[in-house]
């Protein structure tokens, strides 16, 4: 019974953990689709490398601003849950 409790808390602590890593880039993705699908509606401008390049440009910004914050969260996941749950504490 309690290695099941440990077992899905863990998983939950972890989903939640990779919801919270993957935000900024999928609103960043979000919001650059909206943009540039506006954008294309109001220009009638029907281009697929508009919709392709800024997206990807917005994410790979918002991936180098925010991997500081990704890193720093996936490695105190790592050592303060994972770590102590393969010790044995």
């Amino acid at each position: 019974m309690h290695n099941e409790v440990v077992f899905f808390d863990t998983m939950r602590q972890a989903l939640w953990v990779a919801v919270i890593v993957s935000v900024p880039i999928l609103a960043c993705a979000l919001v650059a689709g909206l943009t540039v699908g506006l954008f294309q509606a109001l220009t009638s401008i029907q281009e697929m490398t508009l919709t392709f390049v800024p997206k990807l440009v917005a994410i790979v910004a918002v991936f180098w601003v925010s991997m500081g914050f990704m890193t720093q969260t996936l490695v105190s996941f790592f050592q303060d849950r994972l770590i102590a749950l393969i010790i044995g504490g």
